[in-house]
């Protein structure tokens, strides 16, 4: 008989107040997971797929709305003793040594002043922090402050260690050079944990550190399926074998509709109504992307990611964006230009403002229903209320404000309509209503 997993998500949902109180929201849905002694899983998906949310659940800091959480089998109830996290932010306590902060989650346990000690010292020489141990946060680095987090960890010797984007805070080589400490530990015989899982929005990270990595959908987050990661350790990030992972979790990241796998289940048909939905991005930053793609062949979207600096919740918008208003095309993990997408490189400012009104208009529904209701109108405008009612009929509150802000940056940035906030008001630019 196979033993009990170390923790197991059964048909987990969990749904929130939403902000005004008038209905409830489901953050996740119907997720089913489960995490194995000795693996390494990383969980990957949009903003909106509830990773940090499923976190805390496997913590047992908030308690599902329907389904059950077993822990080696039994149900979870309350905090999850099981369990250490280590946070995005360093949190440490200013008015403690980093001695006493590694050591705070251990004075629970009735243990003497010398075994907290000793205890605190192994785990702060795991993290190579031993020299420091007398030192105050204040004292340290962003990158030594991240260490005594893991250090504050790993002193509790948990079953399961979770991680909440641990990397996200810290300056590129920092990051690189703690995960690398990270993974040469859990390759060697003493790693204060069973087994481990990260919350992520880099891919490269989920393949460098995981042996499997779980990819949620958005808006409730679901199980789309997974992605096993079957290279030996220590990975090299620039063998073929690793960027033939980064490029399938990019396919998938791209197109929320692929299905993961031979055998995953077919894509959730999506509620919202696409047509309204405006994802978060700048024009400019749409602009600025297409700079960077070469005229043949297009460019990978790891590749471009490396290039222009971005993290996956910031280029994902822009490519939205981007194929929203058909200037781009992601296919196989490559993105490139489509005809308006190359036109538009190689515009002058005045060109790109002019295609860029025109792809708004032709491919943007919202865009076009409130320029007409402008031209409608004896007034020659629509008030802001107006466009926010029609979005509310479609998305809760805070989703609804998000898209009125997109839609006004980029009628505004593209000279095609003006925005008076103190009048609420939306007017064509003088030169479009003359024309």
């Amino acid at each position: 008989m196979a033993p009990d997993p170390l923790l197991s998500l059964r048909q987990v949902s969990k749904l929130f107040r939403s902000a005004d109180g008038s209905s409830r929201v489901a953050v996740l849905d119907e997720v089913n997971l489960a995490i194995e002694d000795g693996e390494v899983v990383a969980l990957l998906g949009r903003s909106g797929s509830g990773k940090s949310t499923l976190l805390r659940l496997m913590a047992g800091l908030i308690a599902p709305s329907e389904g059950q959480i077993q822990r080696d089998g039994h149900p979870l109830d309350g905090v999850n003793q099981d369990v250490a996290i280590v946070f995005q932010s360093f949190a440490l306590l200013p008015w403690l040594t980093v001695l006493e902060n590694t050591a705070v989650g251990l004075e629970a346990r009735g243990l003497s002043r010398r075994e907290l000690r000793q205890r605190a010292l192994k785990a702060l020489a795991m993290v190579g922090l031993e020299g420091s141990a007398e030192a105050y946060p204040r004292e340290l680095s962003g990158g030594m402050r991240q260490r005594v987090g893991f250090a504050r960890a790993f002193v509790m010797e948990p079953a399961l260690l979770l991680m909440d984007e641990p990397f996200s805070a810290l300056d590129i080589l920092t990051a690189e050079n703690l995960r690398r400490d990270i993974d040469e530990l859990w390759e060697g015989s003493n790693f204060p944990a069973r087994s481990i899982v990260i919350v992520t929005h880099s891919i490269e990270e989920a393949v460098l550190l995981s042996d499997r990595v779980v990819l949620l959908s958005a808006n409730p987050g679901r199980v789309r399926g997974e992605v096993r990661i079957p290279l030996p350790r220590p990975r090299d990030d620039s063998t073929p074998a690793f960027r033939v992972l980064v490029d399938e979790l990019y396919r998938y990241m791209t197109d929320p509709d692929l299905p993961v796998g031979a055998t995953a289940p077919p894509p959730e048909v999506s509620n919202g109504p696409q047509g309204l939905a405006l994802p978060p991005a700048s024009l400019g930053g749409v602009c600025d992307l297409i700079a960077t793609v070469p005229e043949t062949g297009g460019i990978s979207l790891a590749e471009l990611a490396d290039e222009l600096v971005l993290e996956l919740d910031d280029l994902l918008p822009i490519l939205d964006a981007g194929e929203l208003l058909e200037l781009m095309e992601v296919d196989g993990g490559r993105l490139v230009l489509t005809a308006e997408g190359q036109r538009l490189k190689d515009a002058s400012e005045e060109g790109q403002q002019l295609l860029l009104r025109r792809q708004l208009i032709d491919h943007v529904p919202l865009v076009a229903q409130i320029q007409e209701a402008i031209l409608a109108s004896a007034r020659g405008e629509v008030e802001g209320d107006e466009v926010l009612d029609l979005l509310n009929e479609q998305f809760t509150g805070p989703e609804a404000d998000a898209v009125f802000e997109t839609f006004v940056s980029w009628t505004r940035s593209c000279g095609l309509f003006r925005y008076n906030r103190e009048q609420d008001r939306f007017r064509l630019v003088a030169e479009e209503a003359a024309g």
